[in-house]
């Protein structure tokens, strides 16, 4: 592997980045993980540029007997994307994304859907560059890489040394939607390759990391993962990527609720034994890290979070806006709890549960996944203690996403998942979090919020679903 592109000449970051730039202010808005939907980009400024096969050829990786490749180049890129604030939000020095960049002289059919485009000038001018983790061989080379704990420029390609990778494993990248990248390695590991980067401890890795020392089973631990530290020191280290082992054979929570929805058959087992994992996983999570007491002093400023959160969704969404008394009642009920001198235990949380970040093993076990949390939250925030109930609450918003997809809604099949849901995790944890009526209203609260600008930005056709819960959880009615 090549060192990082010099900082000066015709290969420096800010000739490379030049001449990629017209191509990635087209390609990068149209990526599911972009963030910043909506407004231009109006240019790009590097945070590290790293070399990582030279335009010479691509060779074999150790042990794999294959000839040279035809001439292919591969950079790891973080570039920050510039564009204009939000309305009503404040001045941003833009998102940070992780790119890996593949030229050609000419793309192959099989990478038609990777293609970014053809560079008209600079170093690459000639070639075609691509997203590479389209690319069986640009993403081998990042399992070699970390197999081998490597250090290119400033990547640092680390593993635990009580695992073991074989080499030769075939990479193929996974196509479904999601927020970050995925590559699954010889159906044996998947890498998780972050695109929205910010400095500091992910809890991606942090959390996984402290469960696999507390030997909870429900979260496969991380056998390898990607570290950078930008030039100068001037940020933390950026986790870049999670390599876990890949479950063989599991089944998405998501895909299998529907399927019992579309079959018309009740999913309350499953629904259960899965409050019976998330409880597992909560109580491993409060032994291995800090815990604090909430009270007045530390609630108010999550309820004004709260408060805040719901003006910026209904200033971007009037639909909100007749709700908008009704849900902000949840949050001052909370409050009012704790100026009565009510308090609660706060933990590490996973931060972003739904079904889809539920897995099925064929022996029926569920393991928990991706504990990034909401990307679009600060890492601060992300990695604070939060009542357990947080993370109900957003499984609890999944069932009722999964009742009004595929066909008419049907509220009766989401409310016997969530009873039997609230079941399981009561026989593990020892409370009920229908116990506890108020702050879980309020968490709901907040994650239908979330929902409702989510999907007004990204998928307006789902927005009927949270719309809907705004109803029942505005109702004066509600408990």
């Amino acid at each position: 592997m090549a060192e990082t592109v010099s900082p000066s000449g015709p290969t420096s970051p800010a000739h490379l980045l030049a001449s990629l730039d017209p191509l990635l202010r087209a390609w990068l808005p149209g990526q599911r993980w972009f963030a910043g939907k909506g407004r231009p980009v109006t240019g790009f400024s590097a945070v590290a540029v790293t070399e990582l096969l030279p335009l010479a050829g691509l060779s074999a990786p150790p042990g794999q007997g294959r000839a040279p490749a035809a001439r292919l180049g591969l950079y790891h890129l973080l570039v920050r994307a510039h564009q204009p604030p939000a309305p009503g939000a404040e001045p941003h020095p833009g998102d940070c994304y992780q790119l890996l960049v593949g030229a050609r002289e000419a793309l192959p059919p099989r990478l038609a859907p990777a293609l970014i485009g053809h560079v008209e000038r600079g170093p690459l001018a000639g070639h075609t560059v691509y997203d590479a983790l389209y690319d069986p061989r640009p993403a081998e080379v990042l399992l070699e890489a970390l197999r081998t704990r490597a250090r290119v420029g400033g990547l640092r390609f680390e593993r635990d040394p009580g695992q073991e990778i074989r080499d030769g494993l075939a990479a193929r990248l996974l196509t479904v939607e999601q927020s970050n990248s995925s590559v699954v390695y010889g159906d044996t590991f998947i890498l998780k390759l972050l695109r929205r980067v910010v400095p500091g401890v992910n809890p991606d890795l942090e959390i996984p990391l402290a469960l696999a020392g507390e030997g909870c089973a429900r979260v496969p631990a991380p056998t390898a993962w990607l570290r950078t530290e930008p030039a100068g020191g001037a940020d933390e280290p950026y986790v870049l990527a999670v390599l876990q082992p890949f479950l063989r054979g599991a089944a998405d929570g998501w895909e299998l609720a529907l399927r019992a929805r579309t079959k018309g058959e009740g999913f309350g087992p499953q629904a259960r034994a899965l409050g019976r994992a998330t409880a597992d996983v909560h109580l491993a999570l409060a032994h291995a890290l800090p815990t604090v007491t909430l009270a007045r002093s530390r609630l108010e400023p999550l309820v004004g979070g709260m408060i805040r959160r719901l003006a910026a969704a209904v200033h971007a969404v009037p639909a909100l806006r007749p709700h908008e008394s009704g849900l902000r009642s949840a949050y001052t009920a909370l409050a009012d709890l704790a100026a009565e001198g009510r308090t609660w235990t706060a933990q590490r949380v996973h931060g972003d549960l739904h079904l889809g970040q539920c897995l099925r093993a064929p022996d029926g076990q569920w393991s928990l996944i991706d504990f990034e949390g909401e990307p679009a939250r600060p890492l601060a925030e992300r990695r604070m203690p939060q009542p357990a109930l947080r993370d109900v609450a957003g499984m609890l918003r999944s069932f009722d996403y999964a009742a009004h997809s595929a066909g008419p809604p049907q509220p009766g099949w989401a409310a016997a998942c969530r009873a039997a849901y609230c079941t399981g995790y009561a026989e593990v944890a020892g409370h009920d979090p229908r116990a506890d009526p108020v702050l879980l209203r309020a968490y709901e609260t907040d994650k239908a919020v979330y929902e409702v600008l989510y999907e007004a930005r990204h998928r307006p056709d789902w927005l009927p679903v949270p719309l809907s819960a705004v109803h029942r959880l505005a109702s004066p009615d509600q408990p």
